[in-house]
């Protein structure tokens, strides 16, 4: 009869824990992570290229909410996003060639874009890029910060420091 009250008491105590968890409720949600031990700030560089708007709308919310994780984890995050390659097309006002589905999407993406900037994390996209996927400069989401070569801001951000999170 003893036995199975400990395990009676086991059982409730590992549903107590398990529950925050499983309900988003955790107070420190990185707290776990060994990686991050005595880490006090991080450094992050996104380098954005996917040209699909389902994928990209989906991989920039998990940029904002690695943002916030962090910061709810007491580490100061210093972000910057880096859109590349075919990601440039996702990141303009000209909706061209897109499908009314895409363009929610879209939509999605510019709202989450304005909400990373205001987050304070930076913001920068490929003119080289740009003219190869024939985006005008002048229809990039006012919040971004045109740079000539993206590769180049990777290089850069990357010998100061920062890590580098691939999005694809």
């Amino acid at each position: 009869m003893k036995s199975i009250t400990v395990m009676l008491l086991v059982v409730a105590v590992s549903i107590s824990l398990a529950a925050p968890v499983a309900s988003g409720q955790v107070n420190d949600p990185i707290g776990e992570y060994a990686a991050l031990k005595g880490v006090e700030t991080t450094k992050i560089v996104f380098d954005v290229r996917t040209g699909v708007p389902k994928i990209a709308a989906l991989q920039l919310k998990l940029i904002r909410r690695t943002h916030k994780d962090l910061i709810a984890g007491k580490k100061t995050p210093v972000s910057t996003v880096v859109f590349i390659s075919q990601s440039v097309k996702l990141v303009s006002s000209n909706r061209e060639g897109f499908t009314p589905e895409e363009i929610l999407l879209l939509d999605e993406i510019a709202s989450t874009v304005s909400a990373l900037s205001k987050d304070g994390i930076g913001l920068e996209l490929c003119l080289v890029a740009a003219g190869v996927h024939k985006v005008d400069p002048a229809s990039v989401l006012p919040e971004i910060t045109k740079v000539e070569n993206g590769y180049i801001s990777l290089i850069g951000y990357q010998a100061k420091g920062y890590s580098l999170v691939p999005v694809y």
